[in-house]
């Protein structure tokens, strides 16, 4: 993965990155880098990514 951020396109490494990981049989997998929180949360918005999601409380 180069330093361009996953949603605009931008070097992170300009800006104050945010970098998410997904848990993987081995550990963690890196799965987007971003500018910042804004461009993580419009990334969240455009691929509609917490439709259906729900949290789970004891």
């Amino acid at each position: 993965m180069g330093t361009d951020c996953t949603y605009c396109g931008s070097d992170v490494e300009r800006h104050d990155p945010v970098f998410v990981s997904e848990a993987t049989d081995d550990g963690r997998e890196r799965a987007g880098q971003f500018c910042n929180y804004a461009c993580l949360a419009a990334y969240i918005d455009e691929q509609a990514l917490t439709v259906g999601a729900a949290c789970e409380w004891p």
